[in-house]
């Protein structure tokens, strides 16, 4: 049998050459972020200054300022962190117990559920805006949270459904067959088992709903009519005036906005990532 010799040199420059694609990744991911930040530290003249400069001299703290002590604007963060967290919660508790049935149950058009959950997702959400905006105003949730919270539901809940199904098949039956030995319910083993167990797939599923409801922003902007409802994308958004762009308030909040789905990730980064590799290991 024949080995390949791979010559020293050759390696080095791929490996060089893989580097030097991963820096020139990283920058070109990174600067835009960078720029978002610095920016929000300028006013709108120093932001197109020509030249344009990453640092000024300038460091000011006005457009964090005028966004925190604007209750407009923080209404949009308290509407957003209010959706989200409930779209988080709702889609949590449906899809651990639907994902246990799938996992532990057979019954009747099992099949064809789960060929429908499937094709939720591969629905693009922007053909359903009309449909799901004729439901909404016909079930008299115009301009409501709960219009937020069911259409957000629509889309998490598939992936919520797939990803407990998954992991729940990963988990030996023996405890399910131990619990019911000593005379316990369907119940005790989901909550009392299987539950604090599939901590890592739980996590991953509520930082992935989390994120998707706080960043949305077509069904947000079409659902909701007044102020008071608008949720932060939405807020980022309303800066645009036509005759004027509040260009540095605009980057402050998408900072304050991006803020709570990086400390999420960075605190459950690891339960986040074992339960994508776990989830996805059967379906």
């Amino acid at each position: 049998m024949n080995k390949v010799v791979t010559q020293p040199g050759s390696t080095s420059w791929v490996r060089f050459l893989v580097i030097v694609g991963l820096v020139l990744g990283a920058l070109f991911a990174g600067l835009p972020v960078l720029w978002m930040l610095v920016s929000s530290f300028k006013s709108n003249t120093e932001i197109f200054a020509y030249p344009p400069r990453l640092f000024d001299e300038s460091f000011s703290f006005q457009a964090y300022t005028a966004v925190l002590t604007d209750p407009q604007k923080v209404r949009y963060f308290v509407n957003s962190y209010l959706v989200s967290g409930l779209v988080t919660l709702c889609t949590l508790v449906v899809g651990i117990m639907a994902g246990f049935s799938f996992s532990r149950y057979n019954f009747r058009f099992k099949r064809v559920l789960n060929l429908l959950i499937i094709g939720v997702q591969s629905v693009p959400p922007i053909t359903l805006m009309i449909p799901y905006f004729g439901l909404i105003v016909a079930l008299q949730l115009y301009n409501t949270y709960w219009a937020l919270i069911l259409t957000y539901m629509v889309f998490t809940l598939p992936y919520a459904i797939i990803m407990m199904t998954g992991y729940f098949n990963t988990l030996p039956r023996e405890l399910d067959e131990a619990v019911m030995i000593d005379g316990g319910s369907s119940s005790i083993i989901l909550w009392r088992i299987l539950v604090p167990i599939s901590l890592p797939g739980i996590v991953s599923v509520g930082v992935y709903t989390f994120m998707l409801a706080w960043n949305e922003f077509l069904f947000a902007l079409t659902l909701t009519r007044t102020n008071d409802m608008r949720t932060v994308p939405i807020g980022i958004q309303l800066l645009m005036g036509q005759h004027s762009f509040e260009w540095n308030q605009m980057m402050a909040m998408s900072v304050l906005g991006s803020l709570p789905v990086l400390i999420l990730f960075l605190l459950f980064q690891r339960y986040f990532i074992a339960g994508m590799a776990v989830g996805s290991i059967k379906g």
